[in-house]
């Protein structure tokens, strides 16, 4: 659970009111936890209840944004399960209030569910889903301009690991966490040595297109307990951009199917895959060159360190101790993770 939002302040949230038409007064503003880029609030009037999300970038990003919601009304049209955006006075989709970017959402009723909820009929179910919005975004969007993306430089990121030890070891009270990571990065670097010659090249451009961008539990939202566990809203569409679309697969399920020891639930991951590849129309192949780059991504990958060591930004460090562990995991299981994805 990621920290609440810090309270909106009665100036501002009457500021954003007069932008909108019907809404009613302000009943309540409640802050709820949303993620780690953006803030998120509940908010109550006499007309209704919304979510009303605080874009971080500010007015220099409001072109961007404006984009995005323009892109998700057209997959809202194309039958995807995704959250309107509710206009101001001036038909605008994001309002600005003291020099801040808001959108307001009409308020969805419903759950998260990371994968170990999930049935194996479930998990097909989202990887088919992840596939039609794959499908549908190159329908709705202008066509992508496909590029390949080079893969982590190994060099650079022993550097990283030297300038993080470095950190660590000079702290004046180290606890648990930090005898962790400490382990964790000596471990990669001799895992980085051993695998040295596994560096996967650029990916080819002809498998990238239009992705979400962050597709992981707590950004796909489903019915509410008692009712038929579907998908009912697909939420956070602010990294939408052109990348590898498997690779998107294979992060997405390396997240929802993880579990607290570090492992992958293969089973799941199979069903998931099969039902991503046929809703996507993507090849063995495609998925096969994504697990690859992707495990070598998570090999050279240290985010939630730099955010604690060097940001002193400590909301990822609940995820830490699993991620770290499926590094080590997915290298010694390397080929039961392809065949999950792929058979």
């Amino acid at each position: 659970m990621q920290p609440s939002s810090p309270a909106l302040t009665e100036g501002t949230l009457h500021s954003l009111l007069r932008q909108y038409d019907g809404l009613g007064r302000p009943r309540s503003c409640t802050p709820v936890s949303h993620g780690l880029l953006n803030r998120g609030y509940r908010l109550t009037t006499t007309r209704g209840c919304y979510f009303l999300k605080h874009h971080l970038d500010g007015p220099a990003s409001l072109g961007r944004i404006e984009r995005q919601h323009s892109a998700t009304a057209r997959l809202g049209a194309l039958g995807l399960p995704v959250v309107p955006v509710v206009p101001a006075a001036e038909g605008r989709t994001v309002a600005v209030a003291e020099g801040r970017c808001f959108a307001l959402h009409p308020w969805i009723e419903g759950t998260h569910r990371h994968g170990s909820e999930l049935t194996a009929g479930q998990s097909r179910g989202l990887g088919a889903l992840l596939g039609r919005v794959h499908v549908r975004l190159d329908r709705a969007l202008p066509e992508a301009q496909r590029t390949s993306h080079e893969s982590a430089d190994p060099a650079a990121t022993y550097e990283m690991i030297g300038a993080l030890l470095e950190r660590i070891r000079t702290r004046r009270h180290r606890d648990s966490f930090d005898e962790l990571a400490e382990h964790r990065l000596t471990e990669r670097r001799e895992l980085l040595r051993r695998y040295a010659g596994e560096r996967p090249g650029a990916a080819p451009a002809r498998f990238t297109g239009w992705v979400h961008g962050d597709f992981h539990p707590l950004n796909l939202l489903y019915a509410p307990a008692g009712r038929s566990p579907r998908p009912v809203a697909i939420l956070d569409w602010d990294r939408l951009g052109v990348h590898s679309r498997a690779e998107e697969a294979v992060r997405g399920a390396a997240i929802f199917f993880l579990r607290p020891g570090g492992t992958l639930d293969l089973r799941k991951v199979r069903a998931f895959a099969r039902a991503y590849r046929g809703g996507a129309g993507a090849s063995r192949e495609e998925l096969a060159a994504a697990v690859h780059r992707v495990w070598w991504e998570r090999l050279n990958d240290f985010w939630m360190l730099r955010w604690r060591y060097q940001l002193s930004d400590v909301r990822a460090d609940p995820q830490f101790p699993a991620a770290a562990a499926l590094v080590v995991w997915w290298s010694s299981n390397y080929q039961a993770v392809r065949a999950a994805f792929c058979d």
